[in-house]
């Protein structure tokens, strides 16, 4: 996911993508331990993707406090 595709989104898709995401991770992990995974890479992509979400959430917050300074 990239950045690009955040910026249209309310704050209620973005919670809901932070929150899928998050479920895709714990669904990963459980996988993992039952030797299930194929690529090793996706829970760093996962954690990623959910940061991105959160910090997109966060952004009109953050200028906001920055204005305030």
């Amino acid at each position: 996911m990239k950045k690009l595709n955040l910026k249209n989104h309310t704050e209620v898709e973005l919670t809901k993508l932070a929150n899928d995401k998050r479920e895709e991770l714990r669904t990963l992990r459980f996988n993992v331990a039952g030797s299930k995974n194929r690529d090793v890479k996706q829970a760093q992509k996962l954690r990623k993707d959910i940061a991105r979400a959160l910090t997109a959430l966060n952004k009109p917050t953050l200028r906001q406090a920055q204005g305030k300074k």
